[in-house]
């Protein structure tokens, strides 16, 4: 009984100390400390009726990237670059342009050859638009109509908005007269929407230009008004983005007639190597950029939350999961699996020799496309498959320094613009700018508008437009940060 006693007494010894140990990291426990914030040149005053007619210009050119390239009328490009010359006069004459076939690369060359450029990027290309949507459109999608407060059309966010800012930027200092200290440079990708032939190109003449880049800023994240943590306004900047690469299955099988099918075809052979693929989901861990943005958002969180993050050594997986019940958060701890494409026979009464199937990963920064591929082996050992990477697969991107200069001139820029809490993020999608960490690891993705979450369904979607306040905050927070990385003090 004694020891039974005993056993008991510490048990609950431990538990206290446990309990304690909670407590005290829940009370002593203070979020990430941002780094101080830079001293940035002020707001400026920005000709929004301007910019508002060139972006509508410029959503008339139908620069649609289309997965099959003979299907591209590449004459709205060429188009569409003649009228960044004319459009952009002072910008044109003060800047270089090296055209890396449809990719534009414009250099405004700075008076310090001892400071590494800045590179600021934007793609021209849009996604197309699916007839059967165009009557759910108020503005036609090619029209680039002014109405409603807004500049409406393809490409008004994603991403001529941000290629507009750029040069409405870069138009307007140089007919001020201003000449920067530090190289600015702005990188255009004429195929994002197709994983970006041109902007891997453009790193390409960067590595063998020997240049490097201070930082890199591109889309990707932008403010949204309510975050999930705290409903309050956020701006989180993707200091790392997801892998991309995608899985070929082939599964081999007897042919012949279906109606004297074999005990396995080679469609069950493949049905059965994609369930064991994607039932083997990754696991949640709290941890990489994503976790950093719930660490800072805690800052605003109520007590049960805070002890929770303070003690994310004992409940971590608790907060994980949480997180995965949303699959937007969720995909930020965690490489996801999507099975896409399956392809058979080309007639009912047929039975194939060999089905495919494509499963489309986005990697987390802590895994590889070998660890990847590993994993999936294992998962169809026994069967009669093949696996393989599609062309253009692509590692995580490094995960960016929240230390830097650069950061703290984009968070407070960021804050300042869009009123809303800046934060490290992942970006679970694929830029332009992966293609750059061959000549730099600060890459920043951050468009500088705000918008709330309902509205993020226009991307790629329907009723595409970019309100004339964003827009205002988008040339304002270019010219600001061309103002204050270009002439550092």
């Amino acid at each position: 009984m004694k020891g039974v006693l005993k056993i008991g007494g510490v048990l609950l010894g431990a538990l206290l100390l446990l309990v304690l140990a909670i407590a005290v990291r829940a009370a002593t426990w203070k979020p990430p400390v941002p780094p101080p914030a830079a001293h940035v040149a002020p707001p400026v005053e920005v000709d929004v009726a301007g910019a508002a007619r060139h972006l509508s210009e410029a959503i008339r050119f139908r620069t649609v990237s289309n997965q099959d390239a003979s299907k591209n009328d590449w004459s709205q490009w060429d188009r569409f670059h003649d009228w960044l010359r004319t459009a952009y006069p002072h910008a044109n004459a003060a800047m270089t342009r090296q055209d890396l076939g449809r990719t534009l690369i414009w250099t405004w060359k700075g008076s310090d050859p001892s400071l590494k450029p800045m590179v600021l990027m934007a793609h021209q290309d849009v996604v197309p638009v699916e007839v059967e949507t165009l009557g759910r459109w108020r503005h036609a999608p090619f029209s680039g109509e002014i109405a409603e407060g807004a500049v409406w059309g393809r490409g008004s966010v994603d991403d001529k908005g941000s290629l507009i800012g750029l040069m409405e930027t870069a138009d307007a200092l140089a007919a001020k007269g201003f000449k920067p200290r530090r190289t600015i440079m702005i990188v255009s990708g004429h195929d994002e929407e197709v994983l970006g032939s041109g902007a891997r190109a453009a790193a390409a003449w960067f590595k063998a230009q020997n240049i490097t880049p201070e930082f890199v800023l591109d889309e990707g994240m932008l403010a949204l008004g309510h975050d999930p943590l705290n409903n309050k306004p956020i701006a989180p900047i993707g200091i790392s983005e997801k892998g991309y690469a995608t899985l070929r299955i082939t599964a081999h099988g007897k042919g012949g007639h279906s109606s004297a099918p074999p005990d396995e075809t080679a469609v069950q052979v493949l049905a059965k190597a994609v369930d064991r693929i994607a039932s083997d989901r990754f696991p949640l861990r709290f941890d990489g950029p994503g976790a950093d943005m719930v660490r800072v958002l805690a800052a605003d969180a109520n007590p049960t939350t805070r002890a929770l993050i303070a003690n994310d050594w004992l409940f971590g997986g608790l907060i994980a999961r949480k997180m995965g019940a949303v699959p937007a958060a969720g995909a930020t701890l965690r490489t996801t699996i999507a099975p896409t494409v399956l392809e058979g026979s080309p007639k009912e009464n047929v039975l194939p020799q060999t089905a495919t199937a494509l499963i489309n990963y986005r990697l987390h920064p802590r895994d590889t496309l070998a660890s990847v591929m590993a994993r999936a082996r294992r998962d169809v050992r026994g069967l009669d498959v093949e696996l393989a990477w599609n062309p253009n697969a692509a590692e995580a991107s490094p995960v960016a320094s929240t230390r830097s200069e650069a950061w703290r001139v984009l968070s407070t820029l960021a804050a300042q613009e869009t009123a809303a809490r800046p934060a490290p993020s992942l970006f679970n999608g694929a830029t332009d700018a992966r293609h750059m960490s061959l000549v730099t690891r600060d890459i920043y993705r951050f468009q500088p508008i705000r918008i709330e979450a309902a509205e993020i369904e226009m991307f790629h979607g329907v009723n595409e437009h970019m309100s004339l306040e964003n827009l205002k905050r988008a040339v304002g927070f270019y010219e600001r940060l061309m103002l204050t990385e270009g002439d550092p003090r």
